[in-house]
Parts: C-alpha cells; structure tokens; sequence
C-alpha cells in the first residue's frame, strides 16, 4: 500500500531542533529554510510530504480491497405427500345356508341294489382247532455223496501166460548180452494191448522183441469199474536171460 513507503520517508527526515523561548532558532545547515536557494529540491519534498500524506490518508478506504460475500442459498421446500394405508381385506360376507323343504328328503340310491339280510351272517365252516407247535425231531442227516466205484486194475490172462517171453534178439544171444525192459501198455476192453510205450531197457533190441510180442500175444483181463470194462494203462516188466541147455 501507499502509506508503508510515506510513513518511512518521514520517520527518515531529520528531526527539527528546539530552541528556548525568545531566541534565535538556529537551523541546522542541511533543514528546511538554512539554505532553500541552495536546495530547491529539499523545499519541494517538504512541502509535498504533507500534501501526499493527507491524499493517502483520503484515499486508504478507497484502496482496501473488498472480500466478496458469498450469497445465501435459497431453496424451495417440497412437502412430500404420506403415504395412503392400505385398505383392509374384504370380509367374507356371511352366506346364509339355503333352507331344505321338508317335502324332499335326500335319498341316497345305491349303485348295486342289494338285498337286506333275513338272518345275521354266521361263518357256517367248520373250526380248526389249534394245534400249537410241532416237534420236528432231530435234525435230518445230510444224504451221503455217490461214491464212485473202485477201479479194478487189469490183469494178464493165465490163460496166455506161456505166450508172455519174447523171443531172444539172436544178436544179444551171441554176444551173450542179458537185461531187462520195462514197458507201458495200454489194454483195451476187449484186453488187447492198443499201445507200447517204452520206460526203461538195457538194449533197443530187447525193447523191439518186447513190443512185437506185446502186440501180437499179449492178452489180459481188462480193468473194470464198477463191473464195467474200461482202458487202462500198465507197467509190465520183462527179462531177457540166457538158460544153459
């Protein structure tokens, strides 16, 4: 503002002295008035000082600034209506039952007609007595499995014993070769011999009498089970020796 740069120009100017009553006021040398043709400056500023000081003091409401004030808000108030309770339920309104005429009695018509009893139903069946409970007896032994019948082994015929020995292999008879040959047989029902099958032996040749003779002489009782003939097979065991004549 104005006033600040003012008020430190006059606190700066030079303090005036005071001089005693009825005497001479003696002006310092660089005052106002000591020397106002040498400094036409220094008169100017002293008699501008007061002037300008008296225009700012004027003028200082004029230059502070306003604060706008902000207007009041301004509104219209809506009442808002209240809500209408709603209505209560209707009532049944009471219905008066419809008075029945004595001149039409209800008659229920039945679907089958049926034909009144002359007597009261009795259950004309003979009674069973009751005979209460009834001991079962020891417990029933299981049956017993079938047993399967014992197989009878086959045996060779008496009969065709003398045709049992093979005949010697003449090679082994020369060398002078003995030993023995065991066989398996199959023997049919009839008791023939179907099959040889070799086991054991100490020569082929011995093996080869064997089979030739099983095949051809052989004959055995086949073996039964049951009293039925069935195939079987046999183990049978032959020795080749050579007898001193």
């Amino acid at each position: 503002m104005t006033l600040i740069p003012l008020i430190s120009a006059i606190i700066a100017a030079p303090d005036a002295t005071t001089a005693p009553a009825g005497a001479a006021t003696a002006l310092p040398r660089n005052s106002y008035g000591s020397d106002s043709g040498r400094h036409p400056v220094a008169a100017l500023f002293a008699v501008g000082l007061p002037a300008a000081l008296v225009v700012a003091v004027a003028l200082s409401p004029m230059i502070i600034e306003m604060t706008p004030k902000s207007e009041p808000m301004t509104g219209t108030l809506i009442e808002l209506e209240k809500p209408l309770d709603p209505p209560p339920p209707k009532q049944a309104e009471d219905v008066e039952p419809t008075p029945r005429s004595a001149s039409t009695p209800d008659v229920v018509v039945p679907i089958f007609p049926t034909t009144p009893l002359k007597e009261p139903w009795a259950d004309t069946r003979p009674s069973i007595p009751d005979i209460g409970p009834v001991d079962p007896g020891p417990p029933v032994r299981a049956a017993d499995p079938p047993t399967i019948a014992k197989l009878v082994l086959a045996q060779l015929d008496e009969r065709y014993a003398g045709l049992f020995q093979p005949d010697y292999p003449a090679r082994a008879q020369r060398e002078g070769v003995e030993g023995v040959v065991v066989v398996r047989v199959l023997i049919g029902t009839d008791g023939r011999v179907k099959a040889v099958e070799l086991v054991s032996t100490d020569d082929p040749a011995f093996f080869e009498a064997t089979k030739r003779r099983a095949l051809t002489k052989w004959r055995f009782k086949a073996a039964t089970r049951g009293g039925v003939p069935e195939e079987s097979w046999k183990e049978m065991r032959v020795r080749f020796e050579i007898k001193n004549a």
